[in-house]
């Protein structure tokens, strides 16, 4: 198969393109077609090394987490037929997409609506199963609370802005002026251009704050929210910033990943709550220009790979 692959940790550069051996299903298995894979920041760290539990690895590496495409092979007790048009995210841990073909376990991922493509499921993949996670699951969000949702332009905070909009939330969000009319388009009640603006000066009373940006951002964002609010962090690694006050809490999403949780992607699409971000599509062959736009982060919605 067709693989973008890296031999070595380093910059964009160390990602080649060239032939890699098919994955063969296990028990429980089956072998992919894919026929889209996304960029995600966490590739572009992976491939530069920043993954400590990745220090005793065997290259050649293929980096990538989401996909969508049709099921080839079935290994003993899958519960899917060669045919299936399937979405997912690789299991916690593993790196792997960008490729033409990958084997995973049946059980976590999801049938693919037949009306979405095979890009902008792939696009809703991990950004949904991240957005669900941190917004419903771990903030709980309700109707009639106020979210800050920090850097809303990317995949996930996209997601997360129209999520927490069918919830029934008022959404704040920042990002660059150049994007301000997109994230209104998906549902944002308020915009704070960070260029302009220390968000810090301009909200608070929030019940609860995603963040997706990092940094001091991250750290910044405990001062909007009220007494008893609550913040969950997908930037600062694997552990939630401390907060400088007692009153709030620091969560850290685990983003779990399961066959019910794609499925819940897959209905918010269905039902018209959420619509795919805005794509930028490239060959796996592109993989090293990719990453250097990805690793600017000032693109906005998500990069993929049309691998078929």
């Amino acid at each position: 198969m067709k693989a973008a692959y890296i031999e070595k940790f380093g910059g964009p550069e160390v990602l080649q393109y060239g032939d890699l051996p098919d994955p063969m299903a296990g028990p429980g298995e089956v072998v992919v077609d894919v026929h889209a894979a996304t960029v995600n920041a966490a590739d572009w760290k992976f491939r530069a090394g920043e993954y400590t539990r990745h220090a005793n690895v065997k290259f050649p590496q293929i980096p990538g987490r989401d996909f969508s495409g049709v099921v080839s092979a079935v290994g003993e007790g899958a519960d899917l037929k060669v045919g299936d048009a399937v979405f997912g995210v690789l299991a916690a841990g593993k790196e792997g997409t960008y490729c033409e073909k990958i084997a995973i376990a049946a059980n976590i991922v999801a049938k693919k609506p037949d009306g979405l493509s095979h890009i902008n499921a792939a696009a809703l993949a991990l950004t949904g199963l991240t957005a669900v996670n941190s917004v419903e699951d771990t903030l709980q969000l309700k109707r009639g609370e106020k979210i800050l949702i920090q850097g809303g332009a990317g995949g996930v905070a996209g997601f997360a802005i129209q999520l927490a909009k069918h919830l029934g939330a008022t959404v704040v969000t920042t990002t660059s002026a150049a994007n301000m009319a997109y994230v209104k388009s998906l549902g944002a009640d308020e915009v704070i251009d960070y260029n302009a603006q220390n968000f810090t000066r301009v909200v608070s009373g929030c019940d609860a704050v995603f963040d997706t940006v990092g940094g001091d951002v991250a750290k910044q964002s405990f001062a909007v929210l009220k007494p008893g609010g609550r913040a969950a962090f997908i930037a600062s690694g694997a552990e939630a910033p401390k907060p400088d006050r007692t009153d709030v809490k620091a969560l850290r999403p685990p983003v779990p990943r399961s066959r019910k949780a794609m499925e819940r992607v897959a209905h918010l699409w269905a039902e018209g709550a959420i619509k795919p971000p805005e794509v930028k599509l490239y060959k796996l062959a592109q993989a090293a220009e990719a990453h250097r736009v990805s690793q600017g982060r000032h693109f906005r919605g998500k990069l993929v790979f049309q691998v078929r």
